[in-house]
């Protein structure tokens, strides 16, 4: 079906309320892993004869998603740029609603790792399909900001997705959760079917070439490929460190409680991008993506603090809902917060860039396929350097090391822009 009357304006929110059901699955999942940890008891295993730490099963738990997601971002993006992105959207969308419908079924750490692959294949078609029609609708110099809502959208549905998870969790247990995202998926395959207008670009061969050597996304990729690491490591362990047993390292609060860490990072994001997206199209890219990152960096490793400070605060409270609090949990979901803040600078400035160049170079699906693949390396290993900093280290280690990766990105990234642009780096573009 094709809608040739709908506007640009419908259009946007038809592709926003996608990406908040892809929001929605995804923290779902974030902010139940270690409810899945605790139940599921991941143990030490020998395959082959070599045997696997407990914590590379945990670290498997994330590692089964992105390596999915790695293997799919290649063929999504060729697929949409060579055809028609609405459908690839519109089949990656009916076989996400199959997907979630798996998830109470799951009973062992083998069939989880399994179906968070599949969940991988989803969360990258969408994501890949989604901000490649909001970067190609929306015009030049408003794409950061069209960037920005929608990943408000997704936003807002990681911080409703982590309260309603966690609640219904809590009350029901796993199985009407994934009733929710089912539903939800639904609901976006029937809007984007009856609304979103058919993708009229082709781009022939396979744009992966040319953007590969594109001098701006080389740049970019500097950073990005370190702060993967970051992002997926300290994003994945708020939650873990939260809701892990105090024996593990963790703080042993309840699912819902878990859920509070997640969104307040999210609901800071959320709103921040709301703004920061058209700061980026008036001022650059650049200095954005530098003191966003950094930051993320600097308060990724101020997290361990939250012990010392919050007995020194004597932050330990009792509030309704989330039961017996420990010190370290209020200053927890305090630079949970921050970290949203930090990240609300960078992430729509860097989306916009690869939006630029790969709609300027005819590959827009490709440019966010590139995007993704940077990305894949860190959030493949970063869990597992994790889960081993985990048990064998420290849960501190891995913040740590996390926002370590952010600094040693943000200061490369300035190198090269200081060698290319001179005093001009964080302005160049």
């Amino acid at each position: 079906m094709s809608n040739a009357t709908a506007g640009p304006r419908s259009q946007f929110w038809a592709l926003y309320l996608t990406r908040f059901a892809e929001g929605f699955g995804f923290i779902t999942l974030l902010t139940l892993l270690p409810t899945y940890i605790n139940a599921l008891d991941p143990q030490a295993v020998t395959v082959l004869g070599v045997t696997v730490s407990a914590g590379f099963v945990i670290g498997m738990y994330t590692t089964g998603f992105t390596l999915a997601q790695t293997a799919a971002v290649v063929p999504l993006a060729w697929a949409g740029d060579r055809f028609d992105k609405r459908r690839v959207l519109l089949v990656v969308l009916a076989a996400g609603a199959g997907v979630y419908a798996l998830f109470p079924l799951v009973d062992s750490s083998a069939t989880f790792v399994a179906v968070r692959a599949l969940q991988g294949f989803v969360v990258t078609g969408a994501g890949l399909m989604t901000l490649s029609l909001v970067g190609q609708i929306a015009e030049a110099g408003t794409r950061a900001d069209k960037i920005g809502k929608a990943n408000a959208a997704s936003f807002a549905a990681s911080i409703l997705g982590s309260l309603g998870a966690g609640a219904i969790y809590d009350a029901v247990g796993f199985g009407p959760v994934f009733g929710v995202i089912t539903a939800l998926m639904v609901a976006a395959w029937l809007v984007t079917w009856g609304v979103l207008d058919d993708d009229p670009t082709r781009v022939e061969g396979f744009p992966f070439t040319d953007l590969a050597v594109n001098r701006k996304l080389l740049t970019i990729s500097t950073f990005r490929a370190q702060y993967a690491f970051a992002v997926t490591m300290v994003r994945t362990w708020v939650p873990i460190y939260a809701g892990t047993a105090v024996g593990g390292g963790g703080l042993a609060v309840g699912a819902t409680a878990v859920a509070v860490t997640v969104t307040a990072e999210k609901a800071t994001n959320m709103v921040g991008q709301l703004f920061t997206g058209r700061l980026s199209d008036a001022y650059g890219r650049s200095l954005f993506v530098f003191g966003g990152g950094g930051a993320y960096g600097v308060i990724a490793m101020a997290i361990p603090f939250s012990a010392p400070g919050g007995a020194a605060l004597g932050s330990g409270v009792t509030v309704p809902i989330l039961g017996a609090l420990p010190p370290a949990y209020l200053p927890l979901v305090g630079f949970s917060g921050l970290l949203g803040v930090a990240d609300s600078f960078r992430e729509p400035a860097s989306m916009a860039l690869f939006a630029d160049e790969g709609t300027d170079d005819g590959g827009v699906a490709s440019s966010f396929g590139i995007r993704e693949l940077v990305w894949r390396p860190g959030s493949v290993a970063g869990p597992l350097i994790a889960g081993w900093l985990m048990v064998e280290v420290s849960m501190a280690s891995v913040f740590y090391v996390g926002g370590a990766f952010a600094v040693t990105g943000v200061v490369a990234f300035l190198a090269i822009l200081a060698r290319d642009h001179g005093r001009a780096a964080l302005t160049a573009w």
